[in-house]
């Protein structure tokens, strides 16, 4: 038995979509109608890290879970890892961030999942660590004004960074999770070349076949729009992370989906086009 948490996130998905038909998964999510697993007999179950029963119901049987948190302010890994350990779990393989190599990432995100890895670590079981750069999905957040005014908004429009495909990142969770040998391994996952925001903002322009404007936030721009999605100290880390990226500390270039899946990670310009809908606007009326 596998267990996915984090079932119907952006990776979560993407590994329950690829699981080998006939693998024996359960997907664990706070709201389980919204778990989609392409057509896979898949048991979903709700789960809450900080519920013990419900925790306890999902790991049940389990062997192997990939784990998914995102609760900077919490201790949900410890909650999981405790119940995974007790229930006789024997692998857990986590999703955590390149950052956490970085020694001049201090922010308060970099922080906590650094403590989150240093918690499998010592837990006693066997595990796995993934640590994607930026998803190349991030980009969805500017589809709106993407459709709406032809233009990309962002902070440091010309900073490079070698940001990863969410699928290709769930393709190495996969191997990870149903082929032997990926214990103990640490996975720096990487797209084939860093690219800048004004860059990713002419692949889309070029794919749509329509003409896009790259417009610079200032800093207070930047932290008015975080803050309208997240809480103010996990706003403040990701512009201190928004930083490092225009100093270079996100450029290097890894190959580890190719070791670890056989095949080329793929290009942002290959997450655009299978993604393009999203940046097209509706037809109007006849």
């Amino acid at each position: 038995m596998i267990l996915v948490t984090g079932a119907s996130g952006t990776v979560g998905s993407e590994v329950l979509r690829r699981l080998p038909a006939g693998a024996e998964v359960r997907a664990m999510s706070r709201d389980p109608a919204r778990v989609s697993a392409a057509g896979h007999a898949v048991e979903a179950v709700r789960g809450d890290h900080r519920d013990p029963r419900s925790l306890a119901t999902a790991l049940r049987g389990v062997r192997r879970a990939f784990l998914v948190t995102n609760a900077v302010d919490g201790d949900d890994d410890v909650r999981f890892l405790r119940a995974a350990g007790e229930a006789g779990v024997r692998q857990v393989v986590k999703l955590s961030a390149a950052a956490v190599l970085d020694h001049g990432a201090q922010d308060l995100v970099t922080r906590w999942q650094r403590s989150c890895e240093e918690a499998l670590r010592s837990s006693g079981l066997g595990w796995t660590l993934l640590r994607p750069r930026a998803f190349m999905s991030n980009a969805l957040g500017w589809a709106g004004s993407v459709r709406a005014e032809q233009v990309v908004r962002a902070l440091h429009g010309n900073a490079v960074t070698s940001c990863v495909d969410p699928g290709d990142v769930a393709e190495v969770a996969v191997r990870a999770l149903t082929e032997e040998g990926h214990e103990g391994s640490s996975y720096t996952l990487t797209g084939p070349q860093a690219i800048s925001a004004a860059e990713q903002t002419r692949v889309l322009g070029d794919l749509l076949g329509r003409s896009l404007r790259f417009e610079e936030l200032g800093r207070d721009q930047a932290r008015t729009a975080l803050r309208r999605r997240h809480p103010d100290p996990v706003a403040e880390a990701l512009l201190e992370s928004a930083d490092r990226a225009r100093d270079g500390a996100k450029a290097q270039v890894e190959d580890t989906v190719r070791a670890v899946t056989g095949r080329d990670a793929r290009t942002f310009r290959d997450w655009a086009h299978e993604h393009l809908t999203a940046f097209t606007p509706a037809p109007g009326p006849a």
